[in-house]
């Protein structure tokens, strides 16, 4: 396994990270068992994480800042790479 160091040689994990990544939008393209309660149609019909009020994903526990539904998480979550350029540019 490759580990991620950011530009003060400090490691890269999601266990050190404010899970940044969990305010963008996530749009639902194909069927990974996200539950039901996690998921809403947008104006145009497509299927989105839900969202709680403050923008953060309804399905990250704010008290771990971890995914709740890690097993069952969305595709671009699961292609979201650790210390990407995605990533990285979301923690600056």
């Amino acid at each position: 396994m490759i580990e991620a160091v950011n530009l003060l040689g400090k490691e890269i994990t999601c266990a050190t990270c404010r899970a940044n990544c969990c305010r963008l939008e996530v749009m639902l393209v194909t069927d990974t068992g996200v539950p039901e309660k996690y998921v809403e149609i947008d104006s145009w019909g497509g299927m989105t994480m839900a969202r709680l009020q403050d923008g953060w994903c309804a399905a990250l526990d704010r008290s771990t800042m971890l995914c709740s539904i890690y097993e069952k998480r969305p595709l671009i979550c699961r292609e979201f790479e650790m210390g990407g350029y995605e990533c990285l540019s979301e923690r600056s």
